[in-house]
């Protein structure tokens, strides 16, 4: 299976199980009355249009690149990532009044035990399903599938909390009938829908941050950079150095482009042998990556304590220190 199929497969898997929970929660929150039951009903509905645009996402992001985007697709990977989170922001939003408008009304959850068990098999298919996006999301390297995944993943707490409250106000439903008194604890559901709310704020920010970062073209993490550098200059013993490293991504495609300084009497075939295998080597390692080389040849007559070049002739110590 080719790693966009995989991609579209989970995908629409996410689609389906967002469906059916979206129908199921909403049906039992507004059965029993219980506000927190609705909130995660319209925070799985974020979740299912969450999953429609990384479905739509990840089936545009592996086209080829042609004359409008010369540098492919892959952002729209990113594009969808953002927009998720985004969608996060407002479902946490109309949570939180929802909640406080029942604060202020005071109204009962009637058969609260129903509300548990769809919490509960809410928290095991989003367990389940998350699982698999973030397998298949950290194997082909989509911002969408992982965007989803943590969705899913942050449903899974809160399907936990809203059936921690559920609870509470069952057993003191339970005792108040078995006592015969009353327990006003009503209360309970609104005040774990605002906190299920607050979790999702969290999720939201960390997942903008996570998304955003690479529509603004921010360098390769330096763990990568550092290997990058690494390997170049130790490819070949024609290599004396590398500068002018820039790096960035877009969905899975890295971009990388660099100065590379080789033995000045090299000829054009053997430069362009050297920097094929570099480029062999870099696909290797990260997979989609986009490499492009300018060859100079080292124009030091001897190797000098003042020359500006990291070069692992003079200096392997520094060979992380590269500047422009």
């Amino acid at each position: 299976m080719s790693a966009n199929t995989q991609k579209s497969s989970v995908a629409m898997l996410s689609v389906i199980s967002n469906s059916s929970l979206v129908t199921g929660k909403l049906i039992i929150g507004l059965m029993i009355g219980s506000v927190s039951v609705i909130s995660e009903a319209i925070h799985s509905g974020v979740d299912l249009l969450a999953a429609i645009i990384a479905l739509i996402a990840v089936k545009n992001s592996d086209k080829p690149a042609d004359n409008e985007h010369p540098f492919g697709h892959g952002k729209f990977e990113n594009i969808s990532g953002t927009v998720e989170a985004l969608l996060i922001f407002v479902a946490a939003l109309w949570i939180i009044f929802e909640a406080i408008n029942k604060l202020r009304h005071n109204e009962p959850v009637e058969f609260p035990l129903l509300g548990i068990i769809i919490m509960f098999l809410s928290a095991i298919v989003n367990i389940m399903i998350s699982k698999k996006l973030f397998k298949v999301g950290t194997e082909t390297e989509s911002q969408a599938l992982l965007a989803d995944a943590w969705h899913l993943r942050t449903d899974v707490w809160t399907s936990f909390g809203v059936m921690s409250g559920l609870a509470i106000i069952l057993i003191a439903q339970l005792i108040a009938k078995r006592l015969g008194i009353t327990i006003n604890i009503n209360w309970v559901d609104p005040v774990v829908a605002i906190i299920v709310a607050l979790f999702i704020f969290k999720a939201a920010w960390e997942l903008t941050l996570q998304a955003g970062r690479d529509l603004m073209d921010v360098s390769l993490p330096n763990d990568e950079e550092d290997w990058l550098r690494e390997f170049i200059v130790n490819s070949d013993n024609n290599i004396y150095g590398v500068h002018k490293l820039r790096t960035r991504k877009a969905g899975a495609t890295r971009f990388i482009e660099f100065h590379l300084i080789v033995k000045k009497d090299l000829n054009v075939v053997e430069s362009h042998e050297i920097t094929d295998e570099i480029i062999i080597g870099i696909r290797e390692h990260f997979g989609l990556a986009e490499v492009h080389i300018h060859v100079e040849p080292c124009s030091a007559e001897q190797c000098t304590t003042d020359c500006k070049m990291v070069c692992k002739r003079n200096d392997k110590e520094n060979l992380k220190q590269v500047t422009s």
